[in-house]
């Protein structure tokens, strides 16, 4: 059996604190996801921008790094469904950042998802993998504005993202009250050793 190339594990402190400085200090209307079981899954959910046919809607964006990263560009993707210019149907990405224009020495997690936030304002429906979406947004944008704001409140609303992020909130609040329980536990063990000693 053939084992498939792996990405280089040294780069996995670098992807972390990456990630970290994104959460520390937020890029605007995109909120990182840090796994910290598996640092190269990246995934970030971003809003959609205000005055698009996406405002409103909340869209899971990943990027899957190859074994070449850095010398090659990571691959970004919609798990979301959307209707855009330049995202397929199975929800690739297509960016000039993240194609001709890499660099793979000058390059940074916050900026790649910036330019796909931005590609939500501004489509390149020159460089369709739409290409429905790229023939409507440029000969009927009306008609393509209301096609992509149907898809967004059918698979984008935010009470969508909100049940995500409340499943997560719970396995969090799940933890949260164990925590307590412990510390709570091992209060009443201390108390009745000092009240034991006092006896």
């Amino acid at each position: 059996m053939i084992q498939e190339p792996q990405i280089n594990p040294q780069l996995g402190p670098i992807i972390a604190k990456q990630l970290q400085m994104i959460i520390k200090q937020p890029i605007d209307g995109v909120h990182v996801i840090f796994n910290e079981q598996d640092v190269f899954d990246i995934q970030a959910d971003i809003d959609g921008p205000v005055d698009t046919p996406f405002q409103g809607g909340v869209f899971r964006c990943k990027l899957i790094l190859p074994p070449q990263f850095p010398q090659m560009a990571p691959k970004g993707l919609f798990n979301t469904k959307i209707f855009h210019p330049n995202v397929s149907e199975k929800g690739e990405i297509c960016v000039n950042t993240l194609k001709k224009d890499w660099n793979p020495n000058q390059w940074s997690l916050k900026n790649i998802f910036e330019v796909i936030k931005c590609l939500l304002i501004v489509p390149f429906p020159e460089s369709s993998l739409n290409e429905e979406a790229g023939k409507l947004f440029m000969e009927n944008y009306d008609e393509y504005f209301k096609r992509a704001k149907l898809l967004t409140n059918i698979y984008a609303s935010k009470q969508d993202a909100n049940i995500l992020k409340g499943n997560n909130q719970i396995v969090i609040d799940e933890a949260d009250k164990k925590n307590k329980v412990n510390q709570t536990q091992q209060k009443k063990e201390n108390d009745q050793k000092k009240w034991l000693k006092r006896i």
